[in-house]
């Protein structure tokens, strides 16, 4: 997610002062999380209003599935805007909000260290158009992997999907995790950064790197598409609690978001675009929309957003080989589910 800002141009306090802390805190965060009481663990209106933060200047499927009046009777609670994903989802783990998205090797470091939550369905993902690259200057020496040893590159958390593909690329280079030094720039400086020198390394995707690409100056070390291929990145999750208490409203949840992924996946790119630019202009938090014209797809790799066993065991088994989750922590059928999602069924089209 980008970053941005909550009602009147502010991240709220709370929220904010927990996104610096990162993933480093996970156990912490769990620990708070099962003592939380019911009013911090469910949002109101009896389940059937959902508290979430969303990304400035785009729609999250789950807004286009509210718009498309695909959510039925139940209504989102916008309280502001989440600056990544290990952020969203720490603050759904402690009750703060209802839903939260994040990369799926996020998620299961949270789990690992406690959290109880699940993944429901895919928000994002990667694939031919729409991926993440390691851009350098034109000018840069850095010609290859191999030559990204000591060099500092510009992420937008610690703890997300870059740093878990740089580690898997390094790996694969015969090179060590921490063989570069990774530093958190927020996504819409991290093209300047790379330009005026500060970073060796931006990682740009999305209408950030398309923006970028047509100023020109700029070429890619290697992409996560290369890395990974078709790939549904992350999920959005759910507490375990909320599931049990609310299965009605997480039915109605999951089978209207995949209902809204499976339109943008069929629909002309135009047309999604118009229904975007309607929902942001709809919801008046003067976002810039110049970017939408960018917008190539949500990159999700299942039809309806279904989960697939592999967006998970690749981060599982990086993560349990370098120590950082036991071997038998966060086993994979713990991670998600797809019983909600009706897209999950033979012949749901």
């Amino acid at each position: 997610m980008s970053p941005g800002t909550g009602p009147g141009g502010a991240l709220p306090r709370r929220l904010f002062a927990r996104s610096l802390a990162g993933l480093g805190a996970a156990a912490g965060l769990a620990a708070t999380a099962a003592c939380a009481g019911p009013a911090r663990a469910a949002g109101g209106g009896g389940g059937k209003v959902i508290r979430y933060q969303g990304s400035v200047g785009t729609v999250l499927p789950l807004e286009l599935a509210a718009a498309l009046g695909y959510l039925g009777d139940v209504r989102l609670d916008w309280i502001g805007n989440s600056i990544s994903g290990p952020q969203d989802i720490q603050a759904t783990v402690t009750g703060d909000t209802d839903i939260g998205g994040a990369f799926n090797g996020a998620i299961i470091r949270l789990i690992a260290a406690g959290a109880p939550i699940t993944s429901l369905y895919g928000y994002y993902g990667i694939d031919s158009r729409i991926w993440s690259g390691f851009y350098v200057r034109e000018d840069s020496p850095i010609r290859s992997v191999k030559q990204l040893a000591g060099r500092t590159i510009g992420a937008n958390t610690i703890g997300g999907q870059t740093e878990d593909v740089l580690k898997l690329r390094l790996r694969q280079a015969g090179l060590p995790d921490d063989a570069a030094q990774l530093v958190v720039v927020p996504p819409v400086s991290a093209e300047a950064s790379l330009r005026s020198g500060q970073l060796d390394v931006a990682v740009l995707g999305g209408t950030l790197r398309d923006l970028a690409l047509s100023r020109g100056g700029i070429r890619p070390v290697f992409t996560d598409y290369q890395v990974l291929g078709t790939f549904t990145c992350g999920c959005d999750v759910m507490r375990d609690k909320f599931v049990r208490d609310h299965p009605d409203t997480v039915r109605t949840v999951v089978a209207g978001t995949a209902r809204a992924v499976a339109w943008s996946q069929t629909q002309p790119r135009e047309r999604v675009i118009a229904e975007f630019a309607r929902i942001i202009a709809a919801r008046g938090r003067q976002e810039d929309t110049s970017q939408l014209r960018f917008w190539l797809g949500y990159g999700i790799a299942e039809r309806g957003a279904v989960i697939a066993e592999r967006e998970f065991t690749v981060w599982r088994d990086r993560l349990v080989d370098e120590g950082i989750v036991g071997r038998h922590e966060a086993p994979v059928a713990q991670l998600y589910t797809n019983r909600f999602n009706p897209y999950a069924s033979r012949g749901v089209t």
